[in-house]
């Protein structure tokens, strides 16, 4: 959806998800939101009657539709051969270039509510276990339709992604690419082997 055609709710919504991505659900402040999304001050108790941990909530929610419609879009980008392993790169090669072009200060909004929030606010956590189902469900459909048994598929699309957010951890720590580079050489091979006549 184009910046300009979205409503302020929507906005906010998206404003949350990049400010969260950046700061943390704990330094995000519903005042910074609204500056951000360039939204009406009254507008964030009129569409978010639950206040902040609503906001949060659907941020997380939108993250995860947001990653999963990714995986369609990599998809459509390999062509008529897709492979597991150049599935995994394309995951992992969005975020070592947005590194390269604009630092190390942005990671993932469902893993900063999951750190922020899993042990004080049970829908937060809910709402992040369920962004990353919303993920982890193409990409293991993905798998299999790529020769990978359903079953395993289910596990590698699990490994790929908590491969995927440990490696932008350690990026951002190390304000490097260097971890992402290696998860894809060296998970790649195991991902394809993974294939039905492959391994």
């Amino acid at each position: 959806m184009a910046e300009s055609v979205r409503g302020p709710r929507e906005r906010m919504v998206f404003s949350a998800a990049q400010l969260i991505r950046r700061d943390g659900v704990a330094a995000t402040g519903l005042r910074d939101v609204v500056a951000h999304a360039e939204a009406p001050r009254g507008s964030l108790g009129h569409y978010f009657p639950g206040g902040k941990e609503q906001l949060v909530n659907e941020a997380v929610e939108w993250a995860g539709r947001y990653a999963a419609g990714r995986v369609a879009r990599f998809l459509a980008a390999m062509g008529e051969e897709p492979t597991p392993s150049g599935l995994f790169a394309a995951m992992v090669g969005q975020w070592a270039d947005e590194y390269r072009a604009d630092g190390f200060a942005a990671g993932c909004p469902v893993a900063a509510a999951t750190v922020d929030c899993a042990q004080t606010a049970d829908s937060t956590r809910s709402a992040a276990a369920d962004a990353f189902a919303c993920w982890t469900r193409p990409v293991a459909d993905a798998l299999a339709g790529m020769g990978v048994p359903p079953q395993r598929a289910a596990a590698l699309a699990t490994l790929m992604i908590s491969t995927l957010e440990g490696a932008i951890l350690i990026a951002r720590a190390e304000r490097d690419v260097r971890a992402l580079e290696t998860v894809v050489r060296e998970l790649g091979p195991l991902l394809d082997a993974a294939v039905v006549g492959r391994g």
